[in-house]
């Protein structure tokens, strides 16, 4: 007789196990009376494509999919389905509470779509499982369903070429500090202040500026201001657009008040850190 035993050291806490929370399932498929309309959510949502074809659209951007297109959206980001009606789009959703899915080398992580045709079979046995028991609601359904949405997180990670990760959010101000460095991020260059960023996270500018400080250190506009002197940094560095134009480009309100945002960061005005820069060069 041979035996072959694989013994496992203890397990520690595991990051997806404490922090995740699978809020619902559900199955959807596009009818004639199926009026999306653009929406966010406070957890991230897993939607697999299971029949048909359409769009979603994220942040004002159209992206395809098909089946056996897994689309991960993270929270407080704008989103919405649209169905081809020669193929009407089939899907299975997640919501999970938690966590945000993350890519390595990305500065932008709002959402991926990645195509899973050739491990289909992995995603299908755990997905149908979750319909499964949440239409059966069987004794201990939930514990079953958390434990099946924890395995397939797992494998998503596994299998992905995004090499994407899955990261505890810790609370719903962290969420919301999260959603609002998010949007500072990809518009930074823009007229966006306070009540901009309150309305578009639906709190009130105070919470926002007290969250977004407890967590970053910074606040909301200190921190976009950081990322436009980055930015200015590198155009004074790498072109000769005269202050004017790099104060326009940036979002400035004028290139007096540029240069005193620069000079009070620098301590050197833009011509002086241009100067500077070129020397070194």
């Amino acid at each position: 007789m041979s035996t072959n035993r694989y013994d496992f050291a203890p397990l520690e806490n595991s990051g997806i196990r404490n922090a995740a929370k699978l809020l619902y399932v559900s199955s959807a498929k596009y009818g004639g009376d199926w009026h999306s309309t653009p929406h966010t959510h406070s957890c991230t949502e897993l939607f697999y494509v299971t029949g048909g074809q359409g769009q979603f659209r994220i942040e004002n951007q159209i992206y395809p999919v098909i089946t056996n297109d897994l689309v991960i959206v993270n929270p407080h980001v704008e989103h919405t389905e649209l169905s081809l009606n020669t193929a009407p789009l089939e899907y299975i959703v997640l919501g999970i509470e938690g966590l945000e899915l993350s890519i390595a080398d990305e500065s932008d992580n709002q959402f991926c779509i990645v195509s899973f045709k050739n491990k289909k079979e992995t995603l299908l046995f755990y997905l149908q499982n979750l319909l499964r028991e949440v239409t059966a609601k069987t004794p201990g359904h939930e514990i079953v369903c958390q434990n099946l949405m924890e395995i397939l997180v797992i494998h998503l990670t596994r299998q992905t070429n995004y090499s994407a990760t899955l990261a505890p959010i810790k609370s719903k101000a962290s969420r919301l500090s999260v959603s609002v460095h998010r949007y500072i991020d990809a518009h930074y260059k823009e007229n966006i202040n306070l009540d901009t960023l309150a309305e578009i996270n639906h709190v009130s500018k105070y919470y926002m500026v007290h969250a977004f400080t407890e967590e970053y250190g910074i606040s909301p506009i200190n921190y976009m201001i950081s990322c436009r002197i980055e930015e200015a940094r590198q155009l004074l560095k790498t072109t000769d657009y005269s202050q004017a134009v790099i104060s326009r480009m940036l979002g400035f309100s004028s290139p007096s008040y540029f240069s005193q945002v620069f000079r009070r960061t620098e301590k050197k005005s833009p011509t002086e850190y241009r100067k500077r820069s070129q020397q070194d060069s």
